[in-house]
């Protein structure tokens, strides 16, 4: 059974009421963001994006669709797996020295208008972060009674492919709650994932959808997975990586790659990170830190006597291969979820859909 809701209004209300932190889109900076959210209010109102190949700008539509956008600089990770985190400090003392272990009280999230690709995403980081042998704590405690509203995509973007990888445009599960947006009249479909989505959509005003209205909205979503940007078929993905090693395209992609890792920042599911020591003056007092790290950064695969990876080449090609192909042995799925946000912010607008067409021609050539 799905449901009607006039507005968000009611629902972030009653989130805030519930004690939860609630972040979703907001209009910062000439782009859409995500960040803590006030009100309702703060919701992007009549804004969408333009993307292409390292290119990204927020535009004016024509109504007042509160997520008519698709994704931007961010994903939700920051939120669940921190740029930075202090694991430990230390204090000189005369018998030595003492170490207190960092401890935070791990925030109440609800994440309000999460695309469905980026759902995916979560739980591929719930599976590498949390459900291994070496499971990150702090993420676990973070990501432990995080409220989900997620919301279907009708206007997918330039670059997306989230229906190559088998993410989008629509959510099947993984929520608390799913709305389906109708853009031009401040009206959304909702569907309930949970209990807890069910508790607390009983709080604010609602009523049933009739069969005209829930058929309009879904036939909505079916229809935008034929308006997708971009497409990467995934058959084979995996089995391309592994024998395609040594292909001419690594050195052409290598000789427009700069390096700089913005590929990995923006990807909802890079995971990797280092630790980072540092010291006061005096010698008193000492921190250690967790930070993220990028496959790009030539000390990433520093060994003694040096790094392994010391060609643009050989780092392109270790993302690349990981993020389709390894990453089904390590973890049973696909690291790429076709948000599209490599593409996007990359600043030569290096397009891994264009990439991978062209090892597919230069395997098969």
């Amino acid at each position: 059974m799905a449901w009607i809701l006039d507005g968000v209004a009611g629902l972030h209300a009653a989130l805030v009421d519930s004690g939860y932190t609630v972040i979703g889109p907001t209009v910062r900076d000439r782009a859409i963001v995500l960040a803590e959210l006030t009100s309702a209010d703060d919701l992007p109102y009549g804004w969408g994006v333009a993307l292409e190949p390292g290119g990204y700008r927020i535009r004016r539509r024509a109504d007042s669709a509160a997520f008519a956008h698709s994704a931007g600089p961010q994903s939700w990770k920051p939120f669940l797996h921190p740029p930075r985190r202090k694991l430990w400090e230390a204090r000189r003392t005369d018998d030595g020295f003492e170490i207190d272990e960092a401890r935070e009280e791990p925030p109440r999230y609800a994440f309000l208008g999460v695309r469905p690709c980026d759902l995916r995403a979560i739980g591929i980081l719930d599976r590498v972060l949390a459900g291994g042998r070496h499971a990150d704590d702090a993420y676990a405690a973070r990501r432990d009674g995080v409220f989900i509203i997620v919301v279907n995509c009708t206007e997918p973007g330039e670059t997306c492919f989230c229906v190559s990888m088998g993410t989008g445009p629509g959510a099947d599960s993984g929520y608390d709650l799913a709305l389906t947006e109708f853009a031009e009249e401040g009206r959304f479909l909702v569907d309930v994932g949970t209990d807890a989505g069910a508790n607390l959509l009983a709080r604010i005003e609602h009523r049933e959808a009739d069969f005209v209205t829930e058929t309009r909205a879904r036939a909505e979503v079916d229809a935008a997975a034929g308006r997708m940007g971009r497409e990467m078929p995934a058959e084979g993905l995996r089995d391309l990586m592994a024998g395609t090693l040594d292909a001419a395209r690594w050195d052409d992609v290598a000789s427009r790659c700069l390096t700089c890792g913005n590929c990995t920042m923006v990807c909802p599911t890079c995971f990797c990170t280092t630790v980072e020591d540092v010291t006061d003056l005096t010698g008193d007092h000492a921190e250690r830190w967790q930070r993220w790290d990028s496959c790009f950064d030539l000390d990433f695969s520093h060994l003694q006597g040096g790094s392994v990876r010391t060609s643009t080449k050989s780092r392109y090609r270790q993302w690349l291969t990981h993020k389709l192909g390894t990453w089904h042995d390590q973890f049973g799925s696909s690291g790429c979820v076709g948000c599209g946000r490599c593409i996007v912010w990359c600043p030569v607008g290096i397009d891994l859909t264009e990439e991978v067409a062209a090892l597919r021609e230069e395997n098969h050539g």
